[in-house]
């Protein structure tokens, strides 16, 4: 075997490939842009493609990975480790190349991640000092509501907006790259009478968070993208990465398209891959566009379509197909299947919500006596709301499941206390971690906090500062241990000694007793940070374990390397949004009916509910096998004075006849007479004559 461009042999590591993966992974260094539908195997095309690079005499250095999650990055990196250590001799320009300290050389990682480790090496060409610390959203907000507090900002005058609203305003001008007053009044018009006041909070934000040295998210992105633009920035880019390949390009927003602009001006050597049809995160600022307009952003772009399946059974896909065909502007794709026809997707009309539940159940059991695990079964819903009467059921039941959606690990309380101490060591200046530290303690409240995090910040964060305070008698003990933890643990961050799992340890030590009296359920907590200390034991510094569990954090203890505290199977209930690039055996979709797919706010232009039709295609491409979509005829609204008020409920607009007419119509709990939905196998047409004769007689 030799390598592309020598000969057109097909090479052996290669050869698993369809014709379309395999043009992908060998294209040559033109912008190439990926279309990779559901299930069409995008994370083996793209680790081909990186270990074919390799193979062809590419510096494994020299490449950068972008992906959306840390887990992704991890498992793609694993994938080309796999592929590259089965290369021989004669399959490698190089073969110091692909050894595995070699592909662990690889720059792969999401965009923010990504964008602080360049910050740290390269920041200082703008100005930036490298020992920032990073502020989760949490933080921002509080930050946020700091500023406000000092610019003495009314907090219930005219409906002045709350620090997370702030924050998402400001989040959104930042990644869309737009001024305030285009933000304002295309997202949030109910705040156009506060624009200069928003303007004095923001500008008051940023000085604050330059004079503590700390970014937040939109930090990251908004100066890894002026380092890219700076002339010194971009040559110190360019020649360390050649290749640069970014996975789940629809979910960019219009400064990670920047950036990529600013590292690849003429796309050479750019490789993005997406789906269109599964752009679904607007509400975080990404578009569309970027993937659309991606062959006029980069002339000469080579555009490749995977588009055999390997997910889902046929009668699956031609639903799914003709629901994405509906799509107003789309790259073209028809995904197909060898896996065979399989069971026709269900639609179910059901009289009510109960019925709904009920129906779920039923098949959900009836699935498992088949043999189908409950975790290879999942509900899927638009809003977190929409399973509740779902959840009351199951408990009822006694039938365990999990939820995907909810608080994430690392937003909890506790964690985030015990997360503050080591990011105070880390950066003194970082008054939002001082803050929280220091209200956990007895006898110190807000006023007291201030004060002497005022002392630590004119002290250029010392913690000298703290020694000659008088602490009040609850502080006695408390106080000299808290500042012997933190010299501490700053002067093993400043010499490299020791490991972060020992630094937890040591603040677990300082900080149970502070938990017991602060919160409820204090063992489960002590739990969660046990697990904590544990999975610490992997990470090389204190700084990359606090980045990395900032930027990426795992959503639940379920992501950490201890028994979950569930049976051994469970159900899956997820938003549809927290289910996007996972599979199931078997799906429910519940909730069908326009006002909740697509939601009733997220109708207001084409855009929304374009968006939502992707949402509701995302939804029935997670199913392999079995497909079924649920819509309740009534929702009852039960109140004091009546308890049989109810409104009947519209077939989701995604439906059409046309593409409902290649499922299978059943209902559930509903009367022959209810006239949309009737018996199994199709709706029921009931003679209309008596009812056109009854209303005649109302006119004469």
């Amino acid at each position: 075997m030799t390598i592309a461009g020598e000969s057109s042999a097909v090479p052996t590591f290669l050869a698993s490939l369809n014709p379309q993966q395999l043009a992908a992974a060998m294209h040559g260094t033109a912008p190439l842009l990926i279309i990779a539908g559901a299930g069409t195997g995008k994370t083996t095309t793209l680790a081909h493609r990186v270990a074919w690079q390799v193979a062809s005499g590419t510096d494994p250095a020299s490449i950068m990975l972008l992906t959306f999650t840390r887990r992704a990055a991890a498992e793609m990196l694993r994938r080309v480790e796999q592929i590259t250590s089965t290369l021989g001799a004669g399959e490698v320009r190089d073969t110091a190349l692909v050894q595995k300290s070699a592909i662990r050389r690889i720059c792969g990682g999401t965009f923010h991640s990504a964008a602080s480790a360049l910050l740290r090496r390269h920041g200082h060409l703008i100005g930036l000092h490298p020992d920032f610390t990073i502020m989760d959203r949490g933080d921002s907000e509080d930050l946020l509501n700091l500023a406000r507090t000092e610019l003495k900002l009314p907090k219930s005058e005219n409906r002045f907006p709350l620090k997370g609203t702030c924050l998402d305003i400001y989040s959104r001008c930042i990644n869309t790259q737009q001024e305030l007053p285009r933000v304002l009044e295309q997202w949030f018009p109910w705040c156009l009478e506060h624009q200069s006041r928003l303007g004095e909070l923001f500008n008051l934000y940023t000085e604050t968070k330059e004079r503590q040295r700390v970014l937040d998210f939109d930090d990251l992105l908004l100066f890894w993208n002026a380092l890219a633009a700076d002339e010194s920035g971009a040559r110190v880019f360019r020649q360390q990465f050649s290749r640069i390949l970014v996975d789940e390009y629809q979910d960019t927003n219009v400064l990670q398209a920047q950036i990529l602009k600013n590292l690849c001006p003429d796309g050479i050597g750019l490789t993005a891959v997406g789906d269109d049809a599964q752009s679904i995160y607007s509400f975080r600022a990404a578009t569309v566009r970027n993937i659309l307009d991606f062959p006029k952003d980069y002339p000469g772009t080579e555009l490749i379509a995977l588009e055999q399946n390997y997910r889902s059974t046929q009668k699956i896909l031609d639903v799914t197909n003709c629901v994405i065909a509906e799509a107003a502007e789309r790259h073209h794709k028809e995904l197909w299947s060898t896996r065979g026809p399989g069971a026709v997707p269900r639609f179910v009309t059901c009289a009510d919500e109960d019925a709904q539940c009920e129906h779920v159940i039923e098949r959900i059991l009836e699935r498992r006596e088949q043999g189908v695990a409950l975790k290879q079964q999942a509900v899927l819903f638009r809003a977190s709301h929409h399973s509740m009467t779902l959840e009351a059921a199951l408990g009822r039941r006694n039938i365990p499941f999990v939820k995907y959606g909810g608080l994430r690990f690392l937003e909890t309380a506790h964690v985030k206390d015990l997360i503050s101490f080591l990011r105070l060591a880390e950066n003194p200046l970082d008054s939002i971690a001082g803050f929280r530290i220091l209200v956990l303690l007895p006898g110190i409240g807000q006023s007291k906090a201030a004060r002497l995090l005022d002392q630590l910040r004119e002290s250029e964060g010392r913690f000298d500062a703290w020694d000659g305070w008088g602490p009040p008698a609850a502080l006695q003990d408390l106080w000299p241990q808290l500042l012997q933890l933190l010299r501490r643990l700053e002067s093993r961050g400043r010499k490299g000694e020791g490991g972060v799992s020992a630094d937890i340890h040591a603040v677990r030590q300082y900080y149970e007793p502070l938990l017991h009296s602060t919160y409820e359920n204090a063992p489960a907590r002590i739990n969660d940070l046990k697990q904590l200390e544990a999975i610490a034991v992997r990470y090389e510094s204190r700084q990359q374990f606090l980045t990395e569990m900032t930027l990426d954090p795992p959503a639940s203890t379920q992501e950490l390397p201890a028994d979950p505290l569930l049976d051994e199977d469970f159900l899956i209930l997820s938003t549809i949004h927290s289910a996007k690039g996972l599979e199931w055996d078997s799906v429910h979709v519940i909730h069908a009916a326009d006002g909740n797919i697509p939601a009733d706010m997220a109708t207001g232009s084409a855009e929304e509910i374009e968006e939502e039709r992707r949402l509701f295609y995302v939804a029935m491409t997670r199913a392999r096998n079995h497909l079924t979509v649920l819509r309740p005829e009534r929702y009852y609204f039960h109140n004091r004075h009546r308890s049989d008020q109810h409104s009947l409920s519209k077939i989701t607009r995604f439906l059409p006849p046309k593409i409902l007419s290649l499922m299978e119509q059943v209902s559930h709990g509903l009367t022959s007479s209810s006239g949309e939905a009737g018996a199994a196998g199709g709706l029921v047409k009931g003679d209309t004559a008596e009812i056109r004769r009854r209303i005649a007689k109302l006119w004469g």
